[in-house]
């Protein structure tokens, strides 16, 4: 997924300087990408996408961001119901006790196959050639 959501960041190739948000289907497809200057605002312009396109809730989803997850990245999934959030860097403490509450899978440091699961375990399904802690 990390791959995926990389190369599909194309405006972030060309200035450095955008977040994404993207949705994933459970097999890991990336369905959906968008981009922002802000991590908040990328995840909301995909939140916004997905609810135009009458597609809510996303109880059937991944969400991955390209940044950390804050408690609000946490927060926005929980309101259209996605069970699994990923990021390629930390998530804030309080975003893991909301997880955790919320019964979120949520996964920080998602980088190549490697990664982190803070809470949810019992979603992932892990690969002899994953390395997860």
């Amino acid at each position: 997924m990390p791959d995926k959501l990389s190369n599909a960041q194309r405006v972030f190739k060309s200035t450095g300087g955008l977040h994404a948000a993207a949705l994933f289907d459970t097999q890991g497809e990336l369905l959906k990408l968008r981009e922002y200057v802000g991590r908040h605002n990328a995840l909301d312009k995909l939140i916004g996408s997905e609810f135009l396109a009458g597609m809510l809730p996303l109880n059937n989803h991944i969400v991955m961001v390209s940044g950390r997850s804050s408690f609000e990245i946490i927060q926005k999934c929980i309101t259209v119901g996605v069970p699994i959030v990923c990021a390629v860097s930390a998530p804030s403490s309080l975003a893991v006790e909301i997880a955790r509450e919320f019964n979120i899978t949520l996964v920080g440091f998602l980088r190549g196959k490697k990664f982190n699961i803070y809470s949810g375990v019992e979603r992932i399904k892990v690969g002899q050639k994953m390395d997860y802690t």
